[in-house]
């Protein structure tokens, strides 16, 4: 349980670390290749503690889309290639917050 409280606040740092850069815009994103490399990374990083989640903690907290976490991180970086960085934006529009809510209900912020 400790190791996935650690994980959980791993995605919490990633998720303040997105929006720290996303502040600049959607422009900015698009136009700045350290940004989004950057977005990138903590995408992965967001994935990599979310696969390393025990079961447990997964069914404690089914509102999260754990495997569609999981499922993109696995695209970020394994399919690199494929990566769409209008879908990033999006991701990052719409996705981010509701998990950064749910996130911050589980650490109770």
């Amino acid at each position: 349980m400790r190791k996935d409280l650690e994980r959980i606040q791993d995605i919490w740092e990633a998720i303040a670390k997105i929006e720290k850069y996303t502040i600049k815009g959607k422009a900015e994103f698009f136009k700045d290749e350290l940004i989004s490399s950057w977005i990138l990374l903590q995408l992965q990083i967001i994935g990599e503690a979310a696969r390393s989640m025990s079961v447990e903690t997964k069914e404690k907290h089914s509102q999260i889309n754990w495997q569609d976490i999981i499922d993109f991180r696995n695209l970020l970086v394994h399919e690199y290639f494929r990566v769409d960085l209008k879908i990033v934006w999006q991701i990052i529009e719409q996705e981010i917050p509701i998990l950064k809510n749910q996130i911050n209900s589980i650490l109770q912020i």
